[in-house]
């Protein structure tokens, strides 16, 4: 089983996230989207997983002027604006394959280990 955990370093979720994998002995990927970031394929792929770059969006977003801009961009920019700053995905995103997460769902993912 290969699972990746899309995350950021200070957020809360992502490193219990962290901790619920590691205690269970479950080797994970640990991906850092401010640092190195999600390809288009990752997203898609998610994107597709969650039901739509909706339910990625992180709506308490600290950057305030950036969601302010989001809200009135259309679909398709949406899309490409939440790639370029992936500040607006909400963490943490767990995958396995072709199955993923948005946010803390230990009952979701026990269902994967299964």
């Amino acid at each position: 089983m290969n699972i990746q955990i899309f995350g950021k370093k200070k957020c809360f979720d992502t490193k219990k996230a962290e901790r619920y994998f590691k205690e269970r002995g479950i080797k994970y990927q640990f991906i850092d989207l401010l640092d190195k970031g999600m390809s288009k394929g990752e997203f898609n792929s998610i994107k597709q997983a969650v039901g739509g770059y909706q339910n990625m969006l992180d709506e308490n977003c600290k950057d305030k002027n950036l969601l302010a801009l989001f809200t009135y961009l259309s679909d398709e920019d949406k899309e490409e604006k939440m790639l370029e700053k992936q500040v607006l995905i909400k963490t943490p995103i767990v995958r396995s394959g072709k199955k993923a997460a948005v946010g803390y769902k230990p009952e979701i993912w026990k269902e994967w280990l299964i």
